[in-house]
């Protein structure tokens, strides 16, 4: 037997908890990805490989090509960094991955030297995946499938948090301010294009257009005036044929918070608040200002300079958010704070940004739960989550 066999070879997992305490926990890091993030995911899973204990886990990378093909990756952390003029993307000279049509099988490595071999029963997947394909309900219904626990949302949670759309209703349903909206649906703009442009001229200028279902800023423009809306529908649309416009909050100030399950079973806990600054030369905080910046522009305050009765209202609209799309794991909360002191909820992301550097993690290094404590504390999540319907 190889010793890639021997990495894959299966382990029963009880149902009522995880794998026995005499043997290490195995863990397949997932990444890559079909989505415009693939890049963020890769550089996400690198953060997480670097920091995973190997004296306590049992580590499969497993990355996903842009044209979606799962294949065994290389554990070498040090090639996923996004760099200026570099992009990572998942290596796809690996062993395959697939879905094997026997259910008991689960995953299924395709090893030319030692044929196949079950990852199904692996103990627990950590899903790295931003954006649709990964991140939107897609990946979790097929772990579902197979019976493999997984860190973070459920299948319905991800998909919500994912449709900006449906995650405004359901805030709006739950009495969480959102901003004023307008969607344009897939085909609407080419059908009647003069009601498309009424129903956001209602909004007011300057607006937001953006992808219904992405993330990490990629497609988004400010629009300030109604003759540059064409164009950034259409930018917009290179990525999701759904487009969301929002009136746009100005002179607020962004706010983060992240939210995290207790492993106590008790009610999930928000970190510190945290607060994005952007200088003149981003419009807003968009990839560029995220990733490649170095923060030479953008000033990243964790914690925020709030008084506490804001920071604590904030906290608390993120945990009410976190219930009511019925997350799990993490999520990251991300609000615009008013001149008049009130507070809009933005977004909420169940796989947030994932390196040290992210805010995710920098906001809960400053609540006293550091990177790879952190990590760890999502595993250990995963591994008390139970399998089938919840």
């Amino acid at each position: 037997m190889s010793e890639f066999e021997r990495s894959l070879s299966p382990r029963a997992l009880p149902d009522d908890g995880p794998s026995p305490t005499d043997a290490k926990p195995r863990v397949a890091v997932v990444f890559g990805g079909r989505s415009s993030e693939h890049a963020v995911s890769c550089s996400t899973a690198g953060s997480v490989l670097r920091v995973l204990d190997r004296d306590r886990y049992d580590v499969i990378p497993i990355g996903i090509t842009l044209d979606g093909r799962w294949v065994l990756e290389r554990d070498e952390p040090e090639r996923l960094a996004i760099q200026a003029g570099h992009l990572p993307e998942v290596d796809e000279k690996g062993a395959a991955v697939v879905l094997s049509n026997d259910a008991d099988k689960g995953l299924v490595a395709l090893d030319p030297a030692s044929g196949p071999s079950s990852l199904g029963e692996v103990d627990v997947v950590f899903p790295l995946l931003h954006g649709p394909f990964g991140e939107d309900g897609t990946l979790q219904g097929l772990l579902e499938m197979a019976g493999v626990r997984y860190v973070g949302a459920g299948v319905l949670a991800s998909a919500i948090a994912m449709d900006k759309h449906y995650a405004k209703q359901i805030f709006a349903a739950n009495a969480i301010p959102v901003a004023p909206y307008t969607v344009l649906k897939p085909g609407a703009w080419d059908r009647d294009r003069p009601a498309c442009e009424e129903a956001v001229a209602s909004l007011g200028y300057p607006v937001f257009v953006k992808p219904t279902r992405g993330g990490s800023s990629i497609g988004i423009t400010k629009v300030g005036r109604p003759g540059d809306l064409a164009d950034a529908v259409e930018k917009a649309r290179q990525f999701d044929p759904k487009v969301l416009v929002e009136a746009a909050v100005e002179n607020a100030r962004e706010i983060e918070c992240g939210v995290l399950d207790r492993l106590d079973g008790g009610r999930p806990e928000a970190s510190v608040v945290a607060e994005i600054r952007c200088d003149t030369e981003f419009e807003f905080y968009d990839f560029e200002a995220k990733y490649l910046d170095d923060e030479e522009h953008v000033n990243l305050e964790v914690p925020a300079d709030l008084d506490d009765a804001v920071a604590d209202e904030v906290r608390a609209l993120a945990v009410r958010a976190f219930d009511a799309v019925s997350a799990e794991g993490l999520a990251r909360v991300d609000f615009f704070l008013r001149q008049d002191g009130t507070v809009i909820l933005n977004e909420i992301n169940t796989m947030p940004g994932f390196t040290p550097y992210s805010m995710f993690p920098r906001m809960w290094a400053a609540t006293g739960l550091d990177y790879p404590a952190l990590v760890d504390r999502l595993i250990q999540l995963a591994l008390q989550r139970p399998t089938g319907l919840r």
